[in-house]
């Protein structure tokens, strides 16, 4: 039976596709973007966070662990992440929901249980159900398994992806995809090798590949200071938009909210130095897509 690691399933969403919609984050992602909004998704295996300001110091969670991977100290619970086989036991336990542990494995079954409690809201609002992470097509059996049950139910289907995965993978599932919501993040490998540990030619190569297949996509930059918001570059992919015969396009300000979850990663942030874009520097950027013909949106 097939299985999926899933981070997070988000109810009423009005950000990741058409209508309403059920978003589904999956766990795990081939690259590590920066400033990535969803740090907690970016390994394929899961993860104990301990959250300070729900602890009240009853350490159940330290009894409760068969690795004596736990210890309280001045600041609270520290995690021995050398001792720590994941499973979740401490978070099992916790009655304030202190510790948490990220990632659960379900079936494709199980997933459909909680994505037909939304069914109501689909009809009403034309919405359906996304897939999302991390990178939901590295978990590429799943995924499909899991479109294909959405399509005999009727839904529509959305997928956020970085496109970095193999072309067969994309072949698969486009034919119960309804809408990509296509990341392009830099058109210059060599800074897209630096600010996502990878190179963006399977990206780009995948892109043309949906395209000429004449898939549905809406084209995502995410809006990074000083790293991809040089008018010129807006430029260049306005152009390939249109190249590809597409009209959608959004530009997604950056914004450090997501600190707080790097903290509790015990991950570095190393982009916190840079302050969001203001509207009047956004502007002048939409505008350059505007007058290429194509459809801009800022944010969702």
């Amino acid at each position: 039976m097939t299985t999926g690691l899933i981070s997070n399933i988000q109810n009423y969403s009005i950000h990741d596709g058409p209508g309403i919609r059920t978003t589904v984050f999956m766990k795990g992602c081939p690259l590590l973007c920066a400033w990535c909004h969803n740090p907690e998704t970016q390994v394929f295996t899961p993860e104990i966070v301990w959250y300070k300001d729900k602890c009240m110091g009853c350490l159940t969670c330290i009894e409760a662990c068969p690795k004596d991977a736990l210890t309280a100290g001045k600041n609270g619970i520290k995690l021995d992440m050398e001792k720590c086989d994941r499973c979740g036991k401490c978070a099992e336990v916790c009655p304030t929901l202190a510790m948490e542990r990220l990632g659960k494995e379900m079936t494709v079954e199980q997933l459909m249980k909680e994505v037909k409690k939304d069914e109501p809201f689909y009809e009403e609002s034309h919405g359906g159900v996304t897939l999302s992470g991390g990178e939901p097509l590295s978990q590429d059996a799943f995924a499909l398994e899991f479109l294909k049950a959405c399509k005999e139910r009727g839904y529509h289907t959305t997928v956020d992806t970085s496109g970095f995965v193999p072309q067969r993978v994309m072949e698969q599932v486009l034919p119960y995809v309804d809408l990509f919501l296509y990341d392009v993040k830099h058109l210059d490998n060599d800074q897209h090798e630096k600010y996502m540990r990878a190179p963006n030619e399977p990206i780009l190569r995948n892109l043309r590949w949906l395209a000429e297949h004449h898939a549905n996509i809406w084209i995502r930059v995410p809006l990074i200071p000083s790293v991809n918001d040089d008018p010129d570059h807006i430029r260049r992919v306005g152009e390939l938009t249109r190249e590809l015969g597409l009209k959608e396009i959004y530009l997604l300000p950056y914004h450090k909210m997501a600190q707080a979850k790097y903290k509790r990663l015990r991950l570095p942030y190393t982009l916190g130095f840079l302050e969001d874009p203001t509207e009047e520097e956004i502007a002048p950027l939409a505008d350059i897509l505007r007058k290429q013909g194509l459809n801009v949106h800022i944010g969702g």
